[in-house]
């Protein structure tokens, strides 16, 4: 089951990754470091693509 995300945005925060899936931090930046798909570095921040992510959720749980 996918929760629904704040106002519309496309891009979560490390924080509101972790609310969103109900995880801690190191494992939010585990997984948008890693290779997929919905992580996205700009600066030296980490985002997780929303859309992106609910694909990766949605093909991981097949």
């Amino acid at each position: 089951m996918v929760l629904e995300a704040p106002v519309n945005k496309r891009l979560l925060t490390l924080k509101e990754l972790c609310d969103y899936l109900g995880i801690g931090m190191t494992k939010a930046r585990e997984l948008v470091r890693g290779h997929n798909g919905f992580g996205i570095q700009i600066g030296a921040k980490w985002y997780a693509d929303l859309e992106k992510l609910n694909k990766w959720i949605d093909n991981n749980l097949q």
